[in-house]
């Protein structure tokens, strides 16, 4: 089960707010999109970390922010427990 890391949060101008996970390497990626309306009713914060059951779900990503994300995601590892809001 991979455990990925917060690295990326992004807001567009439909109201929605971006999360991507990644692994410690940056090879791997797993973005979330959440309404900014459905994020404040949530009763469970996002946290640093999540873990992945199935793999499929991770996609690869693009290798011009494989290094940038590799250095996210550990930095994060190294600053937060992965259940600790962030």
């Amino acid at each position: 089960m991979p455990r990925l890391w917060l690295v990326e949060r992004s807001y567009d101008d439909r109201n929605l707010i971006s999360f991507v996970y990644a692994t410690t390497d940056g090879t791997k990626q797993l973005r979330k999109e959440l309404s900014a309306t459905l994020l404040q009713q949530r009763s469970d914060p996002i946290t640093a970390a999540i873990d992945i059951d199935d793999e499929d779900e991770l996609a690869a990503v693009d290798p011009d922010n494989q290094e940038q994300y590799a250095t996210e995601a550990q930095s994060v590892a190294a600053d937060y427990e992965p259940d600790e809001p962030i």
